[in-house]
């Protein structure tokens, strides 16, 4: 099992001076980090891929950044979905490029976009068809293609543990795993065990965040049952705590977060990983 943190835990958009931030992350005893891209997000590539290979630690990357909404593989329009292909293909060139191990994120529609109607009985099925031109393009570069379900407020298209077992079925791709985040499922799933259990053939990562986006312990999410299930699984992938730090300008409040939940990304980590660690010690005990 290996740990890791979100970039929005540290800076509110990477650029070439967040380099420091990988021997931060390593200093605070985690092996990976995920950066979130777009169009806006600009930096050398190849300085990240080196010294975050001196200091042995994975980068996975995952859509955070501008993300233009007509580039969308659930979109009714085909010349949407095509430029949703470009579009997340241009994001897995850019893992390559830093030696990543996977791309993740809700890349079945577009995160923010929720359509308020029954969806069209053809929706997952053409989803599924773009999922698989990708997931087959990740794999020519080894590149995992890493699904997160959220919540209702985010997206429409997949919310719960079973559509996106579902999509994966209907795509027939052995590079298309799952990323279940505690956050969102706060508010879609009510049997945390079963919802690990469900996905645990595909399971690549845990987004391990409180109900709040606090630091991991204390609040609503079950963690007995997501660190006991993860043992009996045999789960052993990347669990990467999420926030957005609130000691940045109103980077927290533009994303959604109006409490101070992350002022401290130090503080955040080190307080998240005790808990996490211990708790995965104790259920595997």
């Amino acid at each position: 099992m290996k740990f890791g943190a979100h970039s929005y835990i540290f800076t509110d958009s990477w650029t070439d001076e967040s380099i420091g931030i990988l021997e931060t992350v390593k200093g605070l005893g985690l092996d990976c980090l995920d950066i979130a891209v777009g169009d806006d997000v600009r930096f050398a590539p190849e300085r990240v891929r080196k010294r975050a290979a001196e200091l042995e630690l994975d980068i996975a990357l995952s859509p955070g950044g501008a993300w233009p909404e007509e580039c969308d593989l659930s979109s009714d329009e085909p010349s949407e979905r095509k430029a949703g292909l470009a579009w997340h293909k241009k994001q897995i060139d850019l893992a390559r490029a830093l030696d990543g191990v996977a791309y993740n994120g809700s890349i079945y529609g577009h995160t923010g976009v929720v359509r308020y109607r029954r969806p069209p009985s053809d929706e997952l099925e053409r989803v599924a068809e773009g999922l698989r031109l990708l997931a087959e393009y990740g794999r020519k570069r080894n590149i995992a293609v890493v699904l997160e379900p959220m919540s209702r407020f985010r997206t429409h298209c997949v919310n719960r543990p079973e559509q996106v077992m579902r999509l994966i079925d209907l795509a027939d791709h052995a590079n298309l795993y799952v990323l279940l985040d505690t956050y969102h499922m706060v508010t879609e799933v009510r049997d945390y065990a079963a919802a690990i259990r469900m996905v645990a053939d595909r399971l690549w990562g845990i987004h391990a965040c409180e109900n709040d986006r606090g630091i991991p312990g204390g609040g609503l999410v079950p963690w007995d049952d997501v660190f006991t299930t993860l043992q009996d699984t045999g789960f052993s992938g990347y669990v990467i705590m999420e926030a957005y730090n609130s000691s940045i300008a109103d980077f927290a409040f533009e994303r959604g977060m109006f409490h101070d939940g992350c002022p401290d990304p130090h503080e955040f980590i080190r307080k998240g990983l005790e808990f996490l660690k211990k708790g995965l010690s104790n259920a595997e005990d």
